[in-house]
């Protein structure tokens, strides 16, 4: 048996008495000096070995347990991320790791993660019918996680960095016209949820921040409506009321004279203090339940079908379209960035480009 020791910290190899070498060298562990081995067949392999975890040490990395899985790591993972996300996004990291990662890279060594194998179980999912959105939702959850493994120095960089996730086609939203949006409100005329359409269409308001509003927050003689709160729908679960997920979510929304009248007459036909719509028994209505409402007044108005989400989308075209600034669209609407109004609602700016040009011509002559 031979032994090579070096000095300062950088371990010592050695050949057992079977034949292998063996590398030891320690690391500190909460504070605490602990001693480890690696284990190779040739001298070379065992030095290679023992330069790499060293390097790993004096780069702060933790050492990983032997036989520490993707499985592993990610319920740990999953468990340190819950107080800091919501419960609907928790819900949604939990449905993903459970349904498509342990599945399918679970049993994988977490230090033997590689690119290609993340790259070719995207593939597989989409050879399953995953929508390359379902795909990129995937990937958006590894690559956090695994963005944090690396954080932990449990692994030295992030494998999902080097992958080309499927490249999602943003779809035009589907909205409805000024003639069709007239058509909605005749219809909706005594429906017990006329307001909620009129405030809908009238300020692109998100559906769980409708359901999550409150009287106190209503001011009607000022006209305003402040947007404090939104309601979050929960697979299998009661909704809960939380606060909105960006600062720019929160905000007041000037409303039309029209949709002020429809809340007056609805807060005389359903007087409460608590939520503005609601449940006989007081609770918040749920998005269930407006979709059902909302597709019976779409085949009632005899307009294109589109989900209650569209009316959001119908509001900020209409506003568009009225040449109203895309700015004061940006804030009634609650986007964090003017950009992201812009690149939403882009195809309604051609027209808008055209009676720009038009408008210069009758300035310049």
């Amino acid at each position: 048996m031979s032994t090579k020791r070096n000095a300062n910290g950088e371990g010592s190899i050695r050949q057992r008495q079977d034949g292998r070498w063996e590398a030891r060298y320690t690391r500190q562990v909460a504070g605490v000096w602990k001693r480890y081995s690696i284990f190779a067949k040739t001298k070379a392999e065992a030095a290679q070995q023992l330069r790499a975890e060293l390097a790993k040490r004096d780069a702060g990395s933790q050492p990983l347990p032997a036989r520490e899985t993707v499985e592993n790591f990610l319920a740990a993972w999953l468990k340190g991320a819950e107080p800091s996300v919501r419960p609907r996004t928790r819900d949604s990291y939990r449905q993903i790791v459970t349904k498509h990662l342990v599945p399918h890279l679970g049993r994988t060594r977490l230090a033997r993660l590689g690119p290609e194998q993340i790259q070719s179980f995207y593939a597989d999912l989409a050879d399953q019918g995953l929508s390359a959105k379902t795909v990129m939702n995937v990937h958006g959850v590894l690559h956090r996680a695994l963005d944090q493994a690396a954080r932990w120095r449990l692994i030295p960089t992030n494998p999902a960095d080097l992958i080309d996730p499927p490249k999602v086609e943003r779809r035009q939203m589907r909205a409805l016209d000024a003639e069709e949006s007239r058509l909605v409100l005749m219809a909706a005329a005594g429906d017990p949820l006329e307001a909620l359409y009129r405030l809908a269409i009238s300020t692109g308001m998100r559906q769980g921040e409708l359901l999550a509003l409150r009287w106190p927050d209503v001011d009607l003689d000022r006209g305003t409506v402040s947007v404090v709160a939104t309601l979050e729908q929960r697979s299998g679960r009661e909704p809960i009321v939380a606060r909105p997920k960006t600062t720019s979510s929160v905000r007041e929304v000037e409303l039309a004279a029209s949709t002020v009248d429809a809340l007056r007459r609805h807060r005389l036909a359903h007087p409460s203090i608590g939520f503005v719509f609601a449940r006989p028994d007081g609770r918040p209505l749920s998005m269930s339940i407006i979709g059902k409402a909302w597709a019976r007044l779409n085949r009632r108005a005899g307009v294109p079908r589109i989900p209650f989400h569209g009316l959001r989308h119908t509001a900020a075209s209409l506003m568009l379209k009225k040449r109203i600034p895309a700015k004061v669209v940006q804030e009634m609407l609650g986007h964090a960035d003017i950009s992201i109004t812009l690149r939403t609602y882009s195809h309604v700016l051609p027209g808008m480009q055209r009676e720009a040009a038009q408008a210069m011509d009758e300035l310049l002559g």
